[in-house]
């Protein structure tokens, strides 16, 4: 019997306007959390732990990339250092702050997070979620 994946999302997509840079940026990014490149297309790559989770590449319908306004992605970081290795590595890349590693107690005292705008300005984020601060 195949285990029941817990996932609610298959996989994420954002778009860019220029690929090979994208994809150094989240080469390096990714890589942070444990995560490889597991797919390859021409003009699409799809990262993931095991399994293509989150894709970057260039619109299929040949116009520009554009940034959803109030949508951002979120990964899971599994230590409070995974989320500043994330923050640090995007910000060495050419990545923006948007928001530094840090709790979050509006949200819950167990959030740790921190956010970044990728090269497109897409809003990324790391999330560590801290069990023994969950109430």
């Amino acid at each position: 019997m195949q285990n029941e994946n817990p996932s609610i999302i298959s996989h994420l997509s954002v778009g860019t306007n220029d690929f090979d840079r994208a994809v150094a940026f989240y080469d390096k990014v990714l890589a942070t959390l444990g995560c490889r490149q597991i797919m390859l297309h021409p003009g699409a790559v799809a990262y993931g732990r095991e399994y293509p989770e989150f894709w970057v590449q260039t619109p299929i319908d040949g116009q520009p990339a554009t940034v959803g306004n109030g949508s951002h992605i979120g990964f899971i970081a599994n230590s409070r250092e995974a989320v500043h290795a994330f923050y640090d590595a995007a910000l060495s890349e050419g990545g923006v702050d948007d928001g530094p590693p840090g709790p979050r107690p509006a949200y819950t005292d167990a959030y740790y997070g921190c956010f970044v705008r990728d090269l497109d300005g897409n809003k990324i984020e790391a999330t560590y979620w801290d069990e023994s601060k969950a109430s």
